[in-house]
């Protein structure tokens, strides 16, 4: 499911674009003013996001703007009331994907989310988010709120491994084979060493970890 973020100060038009997105099949979460949506887009993942211009605190630009200096690459949709070919102008210089005009019909709403999902899309097959994270599998490199984290070849290869077999227990033995390569003969300990040093790059709470989760007896299994 396809996780959308809205942030509209103006609660009729956030209530109606969030029953109109659900009752497409999106999840859809609500943000009223800049500086709470752009703490949500810097520590959650979000697929898109609707952003209105004109918003308390720091304006859509402003938020736009900071997101895309951070590194961010989810598409963003400007919402705004202003008609000025030069707010659309600097809008998509500060980096929105596109630009929606008020009043503006849902039908023609719903077909600019599809269509920037769907540029997205090609991006989706070598980038993955999880909470405040983004691993870039063309750059091997991965980000925590925009900043770049230093790993190893070998850790990106063990979260690599990870983020492909997601949902999956993967044994002590499977990662050695999958991030060490076949035929690598190391301890278990060796594996349980990296495992936490990735998770002091990737957790919030490397102590209490919520992606790299122990399953006693069995292995490992990533849930992000």
């Amino acid at each position: 499911m396809k996780r959308i973020l809205v942030v509209e100060d103006e609660a009729g038009i956030a209530f109606g674009l969030q029953l109109d997105l659900r009752n497409e099949g999106y999840e859809v979460e609500v943000e009223s003013d800049g500086e709470s949506a752009l703490r949500r887009a810097r520590n959650e993942a979000f697929d898109l996001i609707l952003l209105d211009v004109m918003l308390p605190g720091k304006d859509g630009f402003e938020v736009c703007r900071e997101l895309r200096r951070g590194g961010s690459k989810t598409p963003i949709i400007m919402l705004t009331a202003k008609t000025r070919e030069a707010e659309k102008v600097l809008g998509l210089d500060t980096g929105a994907d596109d630009y929606m005009t008020k009043p503006f019909s849902p039908r023609e709403l719903r077909a600019r989310v599809r269509a920037a999902l769907r540029r997205a899309g090609d991006d989706a097959l070598s980038v993955h988010r999880f909470g405040d994270a983004e691993v870039d599998f063309g750059r091997c490199e991965l980000r925590r709120a925009g900043r770049r984290v230093e790993l190893t070849a070998l850790e990106f290869k063990l979260l690599a491994a990870f983020i492909r077999n997601g949902g999956k227990v993967l044994s002590r033995e499977q990662l050695l084979d999958l991030a060490w390569g076949h035929g690598t003969f190391v301890t278990d300990r060796v594996v349980d060493n990296h495992v936490v040093t990735l998770r002091k790059k990737v957790e919030p709470e490397p102590s209490n970890p919520r992606y790299i989760v122990s399953v006693r007896g069995l292995g490992y299994r990533f849930d992000g």
